[in-house]
Formats: structure tokens, C-alpha cells, sequence
């Protein structure tokens, strides 16, 4: 009896505060319906009135009376008016087609970057959160997909990026995610749900930009659902292409990177993705792209991808798919004067699949057994050799880079078979070619791999007979430690045979050498113990001091007894 009391008071209350308070706002909505400013104000008083007389909700009787009159305003073509109109109708807890219906106008408004600052300075955001909170995840599927597309396009604005990730949306889109991943295959809803899955993977890869909600998304969390969503629905390529979107942009950080290293099921995925898209760029080089950065990490991932089922020969098969694609691309470039030039400055889709690859390769070949495996793996030396047959440092510098960072990797290896000392003269060959390019990094790497191949007489004749000595001395001269110390591990090589000493004093080597041990000496003791065995070779059939080192003999006992000192 009671609660029938009190449930009439409540009701006389809600009737007596809609005629005074709500029914003559309403009257004013329908008489000034071609004035958008005045019909903007009197839905800001609708909705504080409403508030104000606990009408938001589902429990207020009125309720569709009130919705009819909203959704005659609907069609009026007016941002800041649907705006208004939305947040009124999300407040009033609505479900079904009317659900769907406010779900699709908060996605129109959000889609115009220029309603950012309206959006901005509203609480729309806050009613979108709530529906993808509370709503039930399959009836409401379609409807969840429009909110999500809404709020994709809200978390372009750094600002309203910052304020979704203060108010947990990274958690609830990864528990939304979970909840898809638990509807399996053989379910009705599995399809539909599809959508809002792209949706929302394409907010994470926003979100990653935004410092807070990428910290977030680092504890670890994200992976094992991102890996899922990646297993289950390896079919919808637009899904998979924003998962590895987001991964791809994670794997750029250490702790991210390192934590998806530990998911041994990644590589599987990447793998079987890699074999079943391989034409589909935009997918490859996101995969490549992370391949390379979880091969960057350690000696367990090197190892534990190089053991997958057929890791290498995807990679090789990719390679030789986008070589040959790279081949067929025209890439010219015009100048502002209009003048043609031969390369494009930035690299082509083909090349950047060809870059990541060639870097993988590089990171993998550091692991010892993987990297002694691939210097004998004939197919792979010979896609990285042919890089430098066909491709110059200034068409694309980072990809003859990597190739020669790789090759140089794995002509460390001594191995039976191995693929880079049957072809080291060719190699050498093409080493001629960037040592001459005006790119010091390019310059670095064929001299480390001719630190390593200058191991073998050929080689060091080779050297001899196109006079790179000259070159590598010349090289004394940067100042650089890392160029410094390649250019003397060629150097202590070239001193090994007793008939090639000669060029080091015609050259004016020993005092370069003597220069680099003064410079770095005291605070590189790699670097000097190099210089020093050069010299040590250099001097092995000494008669006496001035006549082995010249006019650098007293600089040189000066430094060494310096050296020597405590």
C-alpha cells in the first residue's frame, strides 16, 4: 500500500513539473522551428529542466510523447541542433531503431572535423561511453558500430583524446574487444559484429598516437586480445589490417615490444598472414615493419621466429614478390623546375615491404646459429646481393643500407656452404659502388664488410688491386670512432701479408694511425688495441724504429708510454 502511495505522489509531481516546466519549452519548439538559434537555446533549457525534474531515463511516463517531438527536429539540417538533439535523446536511455537512429546522428556530427570544438565544450562523448558500456553487444550491434565510428572520429581532436582516455575508454574498448572475441565462429552475431570490431581497432591505432592511452595500452592487456581478434578473423583484411596498424605503431616501444615478444603465438600469426596477403601491401608492410622491431629486441625472438615453420622462406618469397614488384614501378620524380629526375626522393610501397625485409634479415642474422643458417641459405645472399646489383644509395638509401648491414651480419660467420664467401668477389664487386657514394653511412657498411671479408687473400688482393687502401687510409681522417674502427679492421687485415705492408707508410698511414691512437686512445681501448695491432704487423720484420715508422716514430713512443701510464 505504500509503495502505491508513494508511486502516485511520484507521478502527481512529474505531471505538475511537465506542464509548468517542460510543456511550454516544447510549445516553443514547435512554434520556432526556422530559427536555429533560438531552437538550440530552448533544447539547452529542455535538457536542464529535464535534469533538474529527474526526467532523464527510461522511468519518465511522458517519455515517447516527448521523443516524437525530438525526432521531428531531427531532419532540420544544423549541426549545432543535432548536437543538442542527440544528447537530449542518449540522456533519455533510448533502445531499438530509436538506439540506431540517435547512434547515426552522433556519427554524422562527429564525421565533420569542423564540429570538433561544439563536441568539444559538450558532454556527447560522455553518453557515447555509456552506450557502448551498457548496451547489450548483439542486439544493439548496429547501432554499437555507428557509436564506435562516432567516437573514432572524436579521438582525431587531442583534446577530446585526452578526456576519452581520462575517462577509461582504452579499458572499455578492450573489454568490449573481449567480449566480441568470446562470440565464436559458428555464432549468428559473429559476421555483424565485424564491423564494430574495424571500428574500434581503428580508434586504438588514434589512441596509440596519444601518450596516456598508449601507456595503457603497454601493461599487456592489448596483446593477447589484438592476437585473438587477429586469429579468428584472419579473413576480414580490413580487420587485420588496423590489428597490425596498432601493433605495428606499439612495436616502436620497447616495453610493448617486449611484452609481444613473449607472446609465442604472434609469430605463428604474422607468418600465416604474411603467406595468405602477400600482394596486399598496406598488410605486409606493417607486418615486416613489426617483424623487424621484435627481431631488434633479442636473442629469444631472433630464435624463436627463426624456428617457426617455414619463417625464412615466407621472408624470401616476400622478397622476391616485391623485388620483382619493384622492378615494374616506374618511379620518377619532377623537380620544382619540372626537371625529370630518375629517382623518387622517398621510398616506393615496394621498397618499403623490401627495407623492412632486408632489416628482419639483418636483426636475425645476429643470433649465432640463426645467423650461421642463413650465410649458407643460398636464396637469401642472393636476394640481398641482387638489392645491391640493381638498387643505388640515392634511389633508396635505407634499403641498400640494410642490404649491406645484412650481408656484412652474416659474412661474419665462417660456415661450410656459405652463400657470401662463394659469392665475396661479387659482393666486393658491388661494395665498389657505395664506398664511392657521398653517403657516409652506406660508406660505413661496405668498409665493415670488407673488415670481414678482407679475411680472405682474395679480398685483400682485391682491395690491392683497386687501390680501396687508399680509400680506407683516406677514411682515418673523419674523426669518426665507428668509421675509424672499421676502416682499421680493413687495415689490420691488408698487414697480415708481408708483401702489402709497404702501402701503409707510401700512403701516409702510420701517421693517420698515430693520430687516431692520440684522439682516441685514452677513452677507447677497442679502437686503440686495433691501431695497435695494425702497427704490430706492420712491424713484425722491424731493423729499426725511424726506418719502420718514419717521422711518426717519436709521436708514436709518446703515445704509447702515455698509454702506459697508470
Amino acid at each position: 500500500g505504500l509503495k502505491d502511495e508513494t508511486r502516485i505522489n511520484e507521478w502527481e509531481e512529474e505531471d505538475f513539473f511537465w506542464h509548468i516546466k517542460i510543456v511550454p519549452i516544447l510549445h516553443e519548439l514547435e512554434r520556432i522551428e526556422d530559427n536555429i538559434e533560438h531552437l538550440c537555446l530552448a533544447c539547452t533549457k529542455l535538457y536542464q529542466a529535464l535534469d533538474e525534474g529527474n526526467m532523464l531515463g527510461k522511468r519518465f511516463k511522458r517519455r515517447n510523447v516527448l521523443l516524437k517531438i525530438l525526432y521531428k527536429l531531427v531532419d532540420i539540417d544544423s549541426n549545432p541542433l543535432s548536437l543538442k538533439l542527440a544528447k537530449i535523446i542518449l540522456a533519455m536511455k533510448v533502445d531499438g531503431k530509436n538506439l540506431l537512429s540517435v547512434c547515426k546522428l552522433a556519427f554524422k556530427i562527429c564525421r565533420n572535423e569542423e564540429n570538433d570544438f561544439i563536441i568539444q565544450n559538450d558532454t556527447l562523448l560522455d553518453y557515447l561511453l555509456q552506450v557502448l558500456w551498457n548496451e547489450d553487444l548483439q542486439t544493439n550491434n548496429e547501432a554499437l558500430a555507428y557509436c564506435m565510428a562516432a567516437i573514432k572520429f572524436m579521438s582525431r581532436n587531442v583534446a577530446l583524446c585526452y578526456k576519452m582516455v581520462s575517462k577509461g575508454a582504452v579499458e572499455m574498448l578492450l573489454e568490449l574487444m573481449k567480449q566480441i572475441n568470446n562470440i565464436k565462429e559458428h555464432d549468428t552475431y559473429f559476421s555483424k559484429l565485424g564491423h564494430l570490431l574495424v571500428q574500434l581497432t581503428a580508434t586504438l591505432r588514434i589512441l596509440a598516437d596519444c601518450p596516456p592511452a598508449r601507456s595503457r595500452l603497454s601493461d599487456g592487456r592489448a596483446i593477447p586480445e589484438l592476437c585473438a581478434a587477429l586469429e579468428q578473423r584472419s579473413s576480414d583484411k580490413d580487420l587485420c589490417i588496423w590489428i597490425v596498424r596498432v601493433l605495428s605503431k606499439l612495436s616502436t616501444y620497447s616495453d610493448f615490444c617486449a611484452a609481444l615478444a613473449d607472446c609465442s603465438r604472434c609469430y605463428i600469426l604474422f607468418l600465416a598472414l604474411l603467406n595468405k596477403y602477400q600482394k596486399q601491401q598496406d598488410l605486409v608492410v606493417h607486418i615486416t615493419f613489426i617483424l623487424g622491431n621484435l627481431t631488434a629486441m633479442n636473442a629469444q625472438s631472433r630464435e624463436q621466429f627463426f624456428k617457426e615453420e617455414e619463417s625464412v622462406n615466407t621472408l624470401t618469397s616476400l622478397f622476391q614478390t616485391y623485388y620483382e614488384l619493384d622492378l615494374d614501378t616506374p618511379t620518377w620524380h619532377h623537380d620544382r623546375k619540372g626537371e625529370g629526375k630518375k629517382y623518387l626522393k622517398y621510398p616506393s610501397e615496394a621498397e618499403d615491404v623490401l627495407i623492412n625485409l632486408t632489416r628482419a634479415l639483418a636483426n636475425l642474422s645476429i643470433h649465432p646459429s640463426v645467423g650461421a643458417a642463413l650465410a649458407a641459405a643460398h636464396p637469401v645472399v642472393g636476394l640481398l646481393v641482387t638489392v645491391l646489383e640493381y638498387k643505388s644509395v640515392d634511389a633508396c638509401e635505407e634499403l641498400v643500407v640494410n642490404a649491406a648491414t645484412a650481408i656484412n651480419n652474416l659474412s661474419y660467420y665462417q660456415v661450410k656452404n656459405s652463400a657470401v664467401q662463394d659469392k665475396k668477389l661479387h659482393i666486393a664487386e658491388m661494395l665498389l659502388k657505395l664506398l664511392m657514394s657521398d653517403n657516409m653511412d652506406a660508406v660505413v657498411e661496405a668498409v665493415r664488410v670488407f673488415g670481414n671479408l678482407s679475411q680472405h687473400h682474395e679480398i685483400r688482393d682485391f682491395i690491392m688491386q683497386k687501390k680501396i687502401y687508399k680509400f680506407t687510409i683516406a677514411l682515418l681522417d673523419s674523426k669518426n670512432r665507428e668509421v675509424c674502427f672499421r676502416a682499421c679492421g680493413v687495415l689490420l687485415n691488408l698487414t697480415v701479408d708481408e708483401n702489402k705492408r709497404a702501402f701503409l707508410m707510401q700512403e701516409g698511414g702510420i701517421g693517420k694511425l698515430v693520430d687516431c691512437l692520440q684522439d682516441f686512445g685514452p677513452v677507447d681501448w677497442q679502437l686503440s688495441c686495433l691501431i695497435c695491432k695494425t702497427l704490430w704487423n706492420y712491424s713484425e720484420n722491424i731493423t729499426s724504429a725511424a726506418s719502420c715508422f718514419g717521422g711518426d716514430t717519436n709521436r708514436l713512443l709518446v703515445v704509447l708510454t702515455a698509454l702506459l701510464g697508470e
